[in-house]
């Protein structure tokens, strides 16, 4: 079996892989919770939030990806299986059922909100070891932001 090794070693390896498999948690996780959302919401609001979640899903699902092949171009095994979504998700999952626009819209700015946090904590944490990795966090950051004061802006 061929082995993949990256440009990092040591304690850098070790801080870069642990903030990019989190991101890759986050992420995977966000597209899930996003999609249970568009499937179950109901409400006056549910035509343009039901869109809104659509692209939100697509962009973590694309940011998913750059994150799961950094890792994999640094030699780190990126696991986004879902028995490791549900061991290590931060995010809080939707309740069953339909769920009221209104509803949809708080919990997604909630969960925006968290996944922006735990990214500017990897900008921190990759500042020393990997500015690449850290500039690709930056990125995703400021995407995830806008997210979230776009479903904000509809409290």
């Amino acid at each position: 079996m061929a082995t993949i090794t990256g440009p990092l070693s040591g304690d850098a390896k070790n801080t870069v892989a642990e903030a990019l498999q989190g991101a890759l948690v986050d992420l995977v996780d966000l597209s899930l919770v996003a999609k249970q959302m568009h499937w179950n919401i109901v409400g006056h609001n549910f035509r343009p939030i039901h869109l809104q979640l659509d692209e939100l899903v697509a962009l973590a699902r694309e940011h998913a990806d750059t994150v799961a092949e950094r890792a994999a171009a640094l030699g780190i095994n990126p696991d986004g299986r879902s028995a490791t979504l549900g061991r290590s998700t931060k995010i809080s999952q939707p309740e069953s059922g339909w769920i009221e626009d209104g509803k949809v819209v708080a919990t997604m700015t909630d969960i925006l909100e968290g996944v922006g946090r735990r990214m500017r904590e990897r900008i921190e944490a990759t500042d020393e070891p990997d500015k690449s990795t850290q500039d690709l966090f930056i990125r995703i950051a400021q995407d995830i932001d806008k997210e979230r004061w776009m479903f904000q802006a509809q409290r």
